[in-house]
């Protein structure tokens, strides 16, 4: 395809690696766009709006600041209908992000939206979309389902990381994530594993496989989900499964 004929997309994440991580899945998937990225809105151009075909956000953050930040967005999206909107929402921001962006344009994905999920988001083009992300739906109270007859007490900070951690996360990514310290997500880690009585990281690794893990966290397998998110090898993406 000749470049003057790609599509324009824009990447915006104040977080490298989700940026890296949104960008090699653009180029593996999508060749057809051009993309570029950015840290915040604000480094947003009016060149790169009226071309623009597709934006890819991230609202991650705490409540006060994702208010100003849908607000900014609200104002882009009833200038510029022609683009296709997809928000990456923490659910801090879920409430704000309905309330704001949700619109025939747009979609909403959790933060924590597994790889293929976000894929199918991309390449609906808006015209049969799933407009909120079923993880969003879900109260955290109610996604986190028990097997019969086991009893856990992980708390839904370790949950999280758990989650994570089984979709191919490293401590450090979820740190930057999440805007924790390695050791806080490091500590909650171990207290899950003390929690489950497991006795390392193999152990971990094979209880997050197993259909038990699997069943407690609401996780699905995806074979060959780590691999996607592979970008640059100087910079650490999405899905380095290495750094626990």
């Amino acid at each position: 395809m000749l470049a003057g004929l790609k599509k324009c997309g824009v990447i915006i994440s104040s977080i490298p690696i989700v940026r890296a991580g949104l960008m090699a899945v653009m180029t593996d998937n999508f060749p057809d766009y051009t993309i570029s990225c950015h840290q915040s809105v604000d480094e947003l151009t009016l060149l790169e709006l009226r071309r623009a075909n597709l934006i890819v956000s991230d609202l991650f953050g705490d409540r006060s600041h994702g208010k100003a930040l849908c607000e900014q967005y609200y104002s882009l999206m009833t200038q510029h209908k022609e683009v296709r909107w997809i928000f990456m929402v923490s659910q801090a921001n879920y409430a704000l992000a309905v309330e704001y962006l949700l619109r025939p344009e747009s979609t909403l994905l959790s933060d924590a939206e597994p790889i293929p999920q976000v894929i199918a988001a991309i390449r609906d083009q808006g015209k049969e979309a799933n407009r909120i992300s079923a993880s969003l739906t879900t109260p955290d109270t109610d996604v986190f389902l028990l097997p019969p007859g086991i009893k856990t007490s992980l708390s839904l900070s370790e949950r999280q990381v758990l989650r994570l951690l089984a979709k191919g996360w490293g401590v450090n990514q979820i740190a930057m994530l999440l805007r924790k310290s390695n050791k806080t997500i490091s500590a909650q880690k171990n207290s899950a594993m003390r929690r489950l009585m497991l006795r390392g990281n193999a152990e971990l690794y094979a209880w997050l496989n197993s259909a038990q893990g699997m069943k407690e966290l609401n996780l699905q397998p995806v074979w060959g989900e780590p691999i996607q998110w592979k970008s640059a090898p100087q910079i650490d993406t999405l899905q380095s499964l290495k750094t626990v």
